[in-house]
């Protein structure tokens, strides 16, 4: 079996000239950016543009890996682009305020169109064999993606599997969680998405990755890391032993190893450049467990699951009334909602599919997700 190859290049700084150095180094090792796009080819660059945030609160891909990327390519005779489609924002405005915008418009690297969609078919799918995707990325000639090293409540971390879920226009992502409440499901409609997509090479930009209650509302860590690779699969298990985490807990990794898209087993990655060990933090804030499920059929199941799950809960002195969480939740009847604009938001946790759009979405980082005291006592979590 061919191992597969990931590339860990040292960055200790955003400064554009020590990126591009750090991203052409690891493309050479990985054996020349050539191999991933001709001269006219059409390449689509896709950042993770979960938000309008600037780039210091990291919740975005950093300008200067966009930067170095587009420019590396540019120079290969690529027609590059770039799009995301941000989970509450309009594109062009997340791309502004994450420094996107800029570096695209210096560049001449135009915004695809990631507002409209067409459904395609996937008849290869574990669990989805259709999705609605963005124009930009069906009329590319090849995608490029760019995913930030963040953590996330519902699937531990946002890597690079999961970053092709903004390849989904607006509020349809919101679709997703109400119809597969399950994670595991989840898990195999994002693997499913990713290999229809299939990047031909992931850049992880994990110079300062975010920590704790990502992927919005998490704090910034040092990292000093760029990761590259054609495997998704290896590249986010390899930055699940980075951070001391076991890459069974990240619910993509298994149907994605099943399926054949690519592995997680060490023995099957081949790591280039810098030593792993030399990434290890002092300590990194992330959830080191197994995701819990819960059977969603049947009335009791529904009750437990509302009192044995981990929760989202609002820190009523963070809350901002802005109302993000109850746009965010995908249930129809809503599982946030107001009850007065004096107060913060409610949960109606009997609703609540555990989904965490709302903690992921909150830009005042005042919802995280707690586990129950029946949840603890049932999985021994201290």
């Amino acid at each position: 079996m061919t191992l597969s190859k990931v590339a860990l290049i040292r960055c200790e700084s955003y400064d554009p000239a020590e990126v591009k150095a750090g991203l052409e180094r690891g493309l050479e090792l990985l054996g020349g950016a050539a191999q991933f796009a001709k001269p006219g080819e059409k390449i689509l660059l896709k950042p993770n543009l979960l938000a309008a945030d600037p780039p210091e609160k990291c919740t975005t891909t950093h300008p200067a890996v966009f930067q170095g990327v587009a420019e590396i390519f540019q120079s290969l005779g690529a027609v590059v682009s770039y799009g995301d489609s941000p989970a509450i924002h309009r594109p062009e405005n997340a791309a502004q305020k994450a420094g996107l915008f800029a570096v695209a418009e210096k560049l001449n690297v135009p915004l695809a169109d990631f507002v409209h969609g067409e459904e395609v078919h996937f008849p290869e799918g574990i669990q989805n064999k259709k999705f609605t995707v963005a124009k930009g990325v069906l009329e590319s000639d090849g995608v490029i993606s760019l995913p930030k090293l963040k953590m996330h409540a519902l699937t531990r971390m946002t890597g690079s599997i999961k970053n092709q879920f903004g390849c989904v226009p607006g509020t349809l992502k919101a679709e997703f969680h109400a119809k597969l409440p399950d994670p595991h499901r989840f898990a195999a409609m994002l693997v499913d998405l990713c290999r229809f997509v299939k990047p031909r090479l992931y850049v992880m930009d994990g110079v300062i990755a975010m920590e704790g209650n990502g992927p919005r509302g998490g704090v910034p860590k040092k990292m000093n890391v760029l990761l590259l690779s054609s495997d998704p699969v290896a590249l986010d298990a390899t930055v699940c032993r980075i951070i001391k985490l076991d890459p069974t807990f990240v619910p993509t990794m298994k149907p994605a190893q099943e399926c054949g898209f690519g592995s997680y087993l060490e023995k099957d990655i081949e790591l280039l450049g810098e030593d792993l060990a030399s990434f290890y933090p002092d300590k990194f804030d992330v959830k080191r467990e197994p995701i819990v499920a819960a059977p969603l059929s049947g009335r009791f199941l529904k009750v437990m699951r509302a009192i044995v799950l981990p929760r989202p809960q609002i820190i009523a002195r963070s809350c901002i009334r802005c109302g993000v969480c109850v746009q965010a939740c995908p249930v129809p009847s809503k599982a946030v909602d107001w009850e007065t604009r004096n107060s913060p938001p409610v949960y109606h946790y009997d609703r609540c599919i555990r989904c965490y759009c709302c903690q992921e979405l909150c830009p005042q980082s005042a919802i995280k997700v707690k586990d129950t005291l029946l949840g603890k006592l049932i999985f021994r979590r201290k």
